[in-house]
Order: C-alpha cells, then sequence, then structure tokens
C-alpha cells in the first residue's frame, strides 16, 4: 500500500485511470451492446421480448443496488481484491449463460451473477481513482469514462460478428473470455493510504455521517433527478425519430451524432472541471441544465438541421455532466469516504433510472407521441440542477477548500496538542 499524504495528481494514478478506462468499456460496453444478443435469445427461446429484456435489466438493478456492497468491502479489504473477485463473478456469468436451457438460467447467471460481478467493479475502481486525483479529478474521470463510448462503438459490430460465426452461445462464452481481463483491471489498482483515513472511521461509521450529511444527501437527491431523464433519448429517440417519418438508418446514424458528441463533451467537460476556478458544482450545475434544455426543445424541432443541432447538444451537455458528477462528490465528503458515499449514490440514483423509461413510455401511450416524454425528462433534469444550487460554497468564488484539507487540518491540530501536552505536565 502506498501511504500519502494527500492524492498525488499523477504517478501510479494513471495507471489507475488506465485500469478504470478498460474497466468502463468491459461493463457498460458490454451493457450497451447487449441489444445484439436479445435479438438471438428472442428466436431461441421463443419468448416475448418483455420476458428478455429483463436479462439486462436485472444485471443493471444488480449492478447499481450492489453498489454498496462494493464500496464497503473496498473500504475494509481495499479495491484491489474487490475489482478481481467481480471480475471472476462476471466472467463466470457469462460462462454460465452460454449453457443456459431456460430464461430463468439467464436472468440468474448474466442477471445477478454477472450483475453481482459489475457491482464490484465499477464504483470501488471509480472511487480509488478520485483517491490518487486531486487538482485534475476532472479530467482523470472524463478520460477514464470514454471508455464507454467508444466500447459502444466497438463491441456492437464485434459481437455481432461472434455470433455470425460461432451463434450466441460461442459469443456469450467469448465474451466471458474477454470479462476476465476485468481482473488485470484490478490487478493495477494499488491501494493509496491518505491522511484523512484513520479520521473518517470504518464503513459503519461513515455510513451513519453520510446518513447526517445534508449537503451529500441533497446532492443524491439531485443526481437521482438527473438520472430520471438523462437516458430517455437513449431508449426513445429512434421510436420518436420514426413518429416523424425518418427511416431506420437516418435515426441510427442520429443516435451515433450523440454517440460521437458524448465523448468528446466527457474529454471537453473533464479538462474544464480542472482549468476553470471555482467549485465544479457550478459546471455540473451547467451541463445538467443546458441538457434539461436541450432534451425539452427535442419536440419543437422537426427539419432535419434541427434535430441535428440539438441532438450534438444534447450529446455534448449530457457527456459533459458526467466526470464533473463524480468529481464533485469528493468534494462535498473528503477522499476517506468516497467508497462508501460512491456506493450510496449509485444505489439511490438507480431507482431514476429504471423509472425514467417506464414513465417515458406511459406518457406516450396516453398522448399519442413523445412530446411529453421528453419535456417531462428536461424537466426532471432542471429539477436537479436547482437543488445544485443549494450545495455548499455554490455562491461563493473565494472557497476553494475542500473537506479533505478541514480534515487533514484537523489532524495536524490535533498531533500538535499531543505533542504539547507532556510539557504541560
Amino acid at each position: 500500500m502506498a501511504h500519502r499524504a494527500e492524492p498525488p495528481d499523477g504517478g501510479w494514478g494513471w495507471m489507475v485511470v488506465l485500469s478504470a478506462f478498460f474497466q468502463s468499456a468491459l461493463v457498460f460496453g458490454v451493457l450497451r451492446s447487449f441489444g445484439v444478443f436479445f435479438v438471438e435469445l428472442v428466436a431461441a427461446f421463443e419468448e416475448q421480448a418483455a420476458r428478455v429484456s429483463w436479462i439486462a435489466s436485472i444485471g443493471i438493478a444488480v449492478q447499481q443496488f450492489g453498489s454498496p456492497v462494493g464500496s464497503a468491502l473496498s473500504t475494509k479489504y481495499g479495491p484491489r481484491p474487490v475489482v478481481m473477485a467481480g471480475g471472476i463473478l462476471a466472467a463466470s456469468g457469462m460462462l454460465l449463460a452460454s449453457l443456459a436451457t431456460t430464461l430463468t438460467h439467464l436472468y440468474l447467471s448474466i442477471g445477478l451473477l454477472s450483475g453481482s460481478g459489475w457491482a464490484l467493479t465499477f464504483t470501488p475502481t471509480l472511487a480509488c481513482l478520485s483517491r490518487y486525483f486531486s487538482r485534475r479529478r476532472s479530467l482523470a474521470t472524463g478520460l477514464a469514462l470514454t471508455g464507454v463510448g467508444l466500447s459502444s462503438f466497438a463491441f456492437a459490430p464485434l459481437f455481432q460478428w461472434l455470433v455470425s460465426l460461432y451463434a450466441w452461445r460461442g459469443a456469450l462464452l467469448l465474451v466471458s473470455a474477454l470479462s476476465l481481463h476485468l481482473v488485470a483491471c484490478g490487478a493495477l489498482l494499488r491501494p493509496l493510504s491518505l491522511m484523512e483515513d484513520p479520521v473518517v472511521g470504518g464503513p459503519g461509521a461513515q455510513l451513519t455521517s453520510l446518513l447526517h450529511h445534508g449537503p451529500f444527501l441533497r446532492y443524491t437527491v439531485a443526481l437521482t433527478l438527473i438520472n430520471t431523464g438523462y437516458f430517455i433519448p437513449y431508449v426513445h429517440l429512434i421510436a420518436h425519430l420514426q413518429d416523424l417519418d425518418w427511416d431506420p438508418l437516418s435515426a441510427a446514424f442520429l443516435v451515433s451524432v450523440v454517440a460521437i458528441s458524448d465523448l468528446v463533451g466527457r474529454v471537453a467537460s473533464g479538462w474544464l472541471g480542472d482549468a476553470v476556478p471555482g467549485p465544479v458544482a457550478r459546471l455540473l450545475m451547467l451541463w445538467t441544465t443546458l441538457t434539461g434544455v436541450s432534451l425539452a426543445l427535442l419536440p419543437v424541432a422537426h427539419t432535419p438541421t434541427a434535430l441535428m443541432a440539438l441532438a450534438v447538444a444534447y450529446g455534448f451537455t449530457s457527456g459533459a455532466l458526467t466526470p464533473v458528477a463524480f468529481s464533485v462528490l469528493p468534494e462535498l465528503v473528503g477522499t476517506g469516504r468516497i467508497y462508501c458515499g460512491l456506493g450510496l449514490v449509485q444505489m439511490v440514483e438507480s431507482i431514476g433510472g429504471l423509472l425514467g423509461a417506464p414513465l417515458s413510455g406511459y406518457l406516450r401511450d396516453v398522448t399519442g407521441n413523445y412530446t411529453a416524454s421528453f419535456v417531462v425528462a428536461g424537466s426532471f433534469l432542471l429539477a436537479g440542477s436547482g437543488i445544485l444550487m443549494t450545495l455548499p460554497h455554490f455562491c461563493s468564488l473565494a472557497s476553494t477548500s475542500k473537506p479533505q484539507d478541514r480534515i487533514r487540518e484537523a489532524v495536524e491540530t490535533k498531533v500538535s496538542l499531543s505533542k504539547e501536552e507532556p510539557e504541560e505536565d
């Protein structure tokens, strides 16, 4: 274990960024490309699409709801063994899925087992990255999360090619082998001991303090609202375009434009988050507001030019808010409580992600179009942006101190007092 008084802002931290890049690709790249297997499984098991859809939904739900478990284990044992164990579970789930004979087997293998593995990988890796960086945290997070966008482009055609060569069972077997690389990603996570760690206590003490931490609770509510509307275009944009008589190929191209803009936004926002002075929460509020406005304006646009412009705006701003959203949390709770804090945020915000798409579909069924769906989705993001304005130091340009700085000062004061006590005796 490396011992440092404060985050090194580089060094081995860049290897952690590399690990997080491949880890995000091997988790969310696989999830985003699961549609390739979806068609094959519907045909193979002769089941309704809704029942097959539960495979990925269970996996996502387990990944998010299980994040506090990965966080608690990482706090106690360090991120390296936890992430390596998660890689083994994720690969084992895909391996067993290749032998499935019923949908229930897939629910248990991919949904429960692989989902549990993903829960042990994503949050601990991102939390470990946050502990290695302070001044460059937003840039490091942005670079790490570009793995999601790049893998989404690469994995979909790769998986389709594997299915055409080896059928869905053989392809899942190879995805299992690919997922084993999560073990190597975990091996790169060198534990880092910081000065504030003894002060924040164990997982139980951290959980208790976070549940009484007003700014953290407001931040969690804000991210839950943001998550409710964030994914709506990925689910219903193509259907909305087809309602406007777009052909499927053109609609798919527009979604690709959103993905490319998302990728550019993540890197640009990561750089800006470190370059612009003041609290990162301001940038998060800005990107969230712009994302909400672009979502609400989508139904108004009918010409290809207007839709393309709004797609680029949504992709860039929605990608830009992601790295700064993760950078705000260490400023609120300190790097010593980042494992527990990030796990709790992931668990709670998953409620918004699970409810957003069904609510959008319900509004489409009631109104007959997606106008209300996108307007309500944008409203959720704007509401979350409003809550972000209540965070501490949001309106103070001069305040640049972070929780870890205040904890460090408390530790130094305590040490100095303990040295003075013998002299008084």
